[in-house]
């Protein structure tokens, strides 16, 4: 059966949906986080495993942010919603490798985070692509209201997220946590402050 294109309720039925992930998503890194806080002398905080923990919160919040914009297509397939729930799974499976249920195989969050890199890592790269589909999908003229700097970013995160899985240098991954966050906070505040207003993309 089809769906009446520009129907308002659809996209109100498929966010609703969108939003049950993104509040798992969510949910798995506060109650990780609430641990450190809860039992502080079981599982010391790593600061780097904290700092990601911090940038998919911030994500996910950016995420269930930019998705507004959806609103604006006024035809849905299946193939569509499957991609956008797709991505939103993603960014849980990013969160759940974050938060295992325990550690007790390993040392420590830092010895965890450095065995889960690769798989952490790789499924950044992904959702850089898929960040990059979704941006499309909302029109070419806000692909590329981004500029030239949103297709570098993308390059240099696909390349910065193979050296991390493939690295275990601590200098590195302080440097890559910390320089992700001070980034992605000015990303989102240049590119994604207003919805409904002329300055946002």
């Amino acid at each position: 059966m089809g769906t009446t294109a520009g129907d308002p309720a659809l996209f109100i039925h498929i966010k609703v949906a969108i939003g049950m992930v993104v509040s798992l998503a969510i949910a798995s890194v506060l109650t990780g986080v609430a641990r450190f806080v809860q039992h502080p002398t079981r599982q010391k905080p790593d600061w780097v495993h904290l700092a990601w923990a911090l940038s998919m919160l911030l994500a996910m919040l950016h995420f269930w942010w930019w998705e507004y914009r959806l609103s604006g297509i006024v035809a849905w397939r299946f193939e569509l919603y499957l991609f956008v729930m797709a991505f939103a799974i993603l960014y849980y499976f990013m969160c759940a490798v974050l938060f295992p249920a325990d550690i007790r195989d390993y040392r420590d969050y830092d010895d965890y985070f450095m065995s889960r890199r690769r798989w952490f890592f790789a499924l950044l790269a992904v959702s850089m692509v898929f960040d990059a589909i979704d941006s499309w999908l909302k029109g070419r003229e806000h692909f590329a209201a981004f500029g030239i700097e949103y297709p570098i970013r993308l390059g240099f995160y696909l390349v910065l997220a193979w050296i991390a899985a493939s690295t275990t240098n601590r200098r590195f991954h302080v440097s890559f946590a910390v320089l992700n966050l001070l980034y992605q906070v000015s990303w989102i505040l240049r590119s994604f402050d207003v919805l409904g207003g002329s300055t946002a993309p």
